[in-house]
């Protein structure tokens, strides 16, 4: 697999600086584990990946969820709910009255072994956010693989009943990404058509839509460079950069952790290798952050950034305007 990173990381990039503001989200990669290898994936996660966060480390994200320093964890992955640390690190951040946020590819729901999941999750209350990338069977199983639309309806289906999007504790949101290199069409309108077709089709109800740009890195900046796509497309992310959304980065106020405890301004300059280092030169760990406040200091960014700035924006939180 080819791999876009030289052409991303520029030392003359004309990416604006971004400074970093109070950080209340910890969004921590539990490992590249996961049921699926979807196409769009930017961790490149899969079933034979063996990369999992270590015992040692996720004694430090115990230990940084007590402090009360965030307030909310974000667990991602891979499949995030394959680690045999989720759940305890569930029910700590919750015990400390963080919002916890599971990105959640449904199927896993589904999965042997994993039949009580979803009761596990509404039972702490935990905010789902789930990969379905568009309400049409052809285009989810374009980027999913083949049955992934049929198992996403029935774990929708199953949150449903337990009380996710009727229960206002119990939040269900949903993730487009477009199916090709474009940009998402606007959020609110999309969220307006995903609510009709998985209503009248399946009698289905979540809470928000969230639009996410595809980012020109790993299994999809791959694509783009076998399709002698990279080019046009990073040229289509930088005619539509939008300043208006360089205040809502999720990068100012998320700090992004890797399986190894490496601390990064977000999870895409995780997969290129960019953490964030202190004034030696050395990479941050998550163990730093017990003692040390990062608010103003610079983002480090090169020009993937541009994804993250292209029309409406996109942040792990959907769009930005």
């Amino acid at each position: 697999m080819r791999d876009t990173r030289a052409l991303l990381i520029r030392t003359d990039t004309d990416f604006p600086a971004v400074k970093r503001a109070p950080a209340s989200i910890l969004q921590v990669n539990l490992g590249y584990r996961c049921n699926l290898s979807c196409v769009h994936c930017h961790v490149n996660a899969g079933p034979q990946r063996t990369e999992m966060m270590d015992e040692q480390t996720v004694q430090v994200l115990l230990s940084l969820i007590e402090s009360k320093r965030f307030s909310t964890l974000d667990l991602t992955g891979g499949a995030p709910e394959m680690h045999p640390a989720f759940r305890e690190l569930v029910r700590a951040a919750r015990a400390a009255d963080m919002e916890v946020i599971d990105r959640c590819n449904l199927t896993i729901l589904l999965e042997p072994g994993y039949e009580d999941l979803a009761a596990f999750l509404a039972e702490q209350q935990v905010h789902v956010v789930a990969s379905l990338p568009c309400y049409l069977e052809d285009n989810v199983e374009k980027q999913r693989g083949k049955g992934v639309y049929g198992k996403s309806v029935e774990a929708i289906r199953l949150l449903n009943t337990l009380g996710y999007g009727h229960d206002e504790a119990l939040v269900l949101d949903l993730v487009y990404n477009p199916v090709g290199a474009h940009l998402p069409p606007p959020q609110a309108s999309l969220e307006q058509d995903y609510k009709r077709e998985l209503a009248t089709r399946f009698d289905l109800v979540f809470n928000q839509l969230l639009t996410i740009t595809n980012m020109p890195i790993s299994r999809f900046g791959a694509v783009l460079l076998a399709n002698g796509g990279f080019d046009d497309y990073m040229q289509l992310l930088r005619d539509n950069f939008n300043p208006q959304t360089l205040h809502g980065l999720m990068c100012r106020h998320t700090v992004s952790v890797d399986y190894q405890g490496n601390l990064y301004d977000c999870d895409f300059n995780q997969m290129l290798a960019l953490p964030m280092r202190d004034r030696q030169g050395c990479t941050r760990h998550i163990s730093s952050l017990l003692e040390t406040s990062l608010t103003g200091e610079e983002v480090v960014v090169a020009d993937h950034c541009f994804g993250c700035t292209a029309g409406a924006g996109s942040s792990c939180g959907g769009a930005l305007e």
